[in-house]
């Protein structure tokens, strides 16, 4: 894994100025209920019954792989954390922050043909690092009940050169306690392509700090009931969830893994410093036993799906009825 020392200073000179503390102010069009869906030529705005829920960063300078940032929980408090995209006075004390492209929710994978599509971030200097780049935005649909985000996505190295193709279409919800996206994820092979067994990958979320396990108030909890980092990191279950409290309010997030995605039930590279993520191409690298082969290999023109299901709320996951929620999910399919 490639980490970078950063200063805040360096911080602050990345995005320009100190963003706004929490949350984006609803503007004039973005009140009322049901879900509405705002375009932009590198941003797409997500507003759950009037009230800011994320941003969708599919292009642009310094996003070498799609993401959502940041995500809040239903009363507009945001968990995941804002560095390096924005600096925030309370991350301002974390002199040297970890993991760059760590940033708010993201789908890729550490060895795609030996291609890190993971630990990516522009201003590293590896030279194996790929781009998950914007080929089409497919659709942009608000609604009373939910809205659409699709998009195709090359999977390149360095040079362009196509691995693979994405189709990604994106669900959210409105009308609930909790906000709900469900992720819909297919990609195809543009030549012969091997997921390598590695622990980066593949849906991953960065906490907010403060709600980290590790120096915050955070809580690993996963379906069959294990706890912590220690428990939880590299075992599989239908959902693990991250929870802790911001200024006095529970919040958190879970993310559950369809039954019909490739080795289900996935496994968890939950850590205590505020990464979040759903695996399924990691048997050696999580067990220890280099005789177990988590790689997965797809045929010129043959693709892959994967499903999830991301729901931020407020409480911990037995308050937010994430075991429910998971069985709801899984019989709905």
């Amino acid at each position: 894994m490639i980490k970078r020392d950063f200063s805040l200073l360096a911080a602050v000179a990345l995005i320009g100025s100190v963003a706004a503390q929490t949350q984006t102010k609803p503007g004039p069009e973005t009140t009322g209920v049901g879900m509405k869906i705002y375009p932009g030529a590198a941003k797409i705005g997500v507003v759950i019954d009037g009230q800011p829920f994320t941003d969708f960063f599919l292009s642009g300078e310094g996003v070498t792989k799609p993401y959502l940032h940041p995500l809040r929980a239903p009363s507009g408090t945001y968990v995941t954390r804002m560095w390096p995209m924005e600096a925030v006075a309370e991350e301002a004390a974390i002199t040297k922050p970890d993991h760059p492209h760590q940033r708010g929710l993201w789908f890729a994978h550490e060895k795609v043909n030996g291609i890190d599509f993971w630990n990516n971030e522009a201003s590293y200097t590896t030279p194996n690092r790929g781009k998950i780049v914007l080929a089409n935005l497919d659709e942009v649909q608000s609604g009373k009940d939910q809205g659409v985000i699709a998009a195709t996505f090359d999977w390149t190295d360095l040079e362009g050169h196509k691995l693979l193709s994405e189709s990604r279409r994106m669900t959210f919800y409105a009308g609930s306690k909790l906000r709900i996206v469900d992720l819909d994820i297919t990609l195809t092979a543009a030549e012969a392509v091997t997921f390598g067994d590695a622990k980066d990958g593949v849906l991953g979320i960065r906490m907010r700090p403060v709600l980290d396990e590790t120096g915050g108030s955070g809580h690993i909890a996963s379906a069959d009931g294990l706890a912590g980092e220690r428990q939880v990191w590299g075992k599989p279950s239908n959902w693990c969830d991250y929870s802790g409290a911001v200024n006095g309010e529970t919040v958190g997030i879970a993310i559950l893994d369809h039954p019909a995605n490739p080795r289900h039930p996935v496994r968890w590279h939950a850590r205590g410093y505020g990464l979040f993520a759903a695996n399924p191409f990691a048997l050696a690298a999580f067990t220890g036993d280099k005789a177990k082969d988590g790689s997965l290999k797809l045929a010129p023109g043959q693709s892959v799906r994967f499903r999830y299901r991301v729901i931020v709320h407020e409480g911990d996951a037995k308050d937010a009825g994430i075991a429910a929620e998971w069985t709801k999910y899984a019989s709905a399919q």
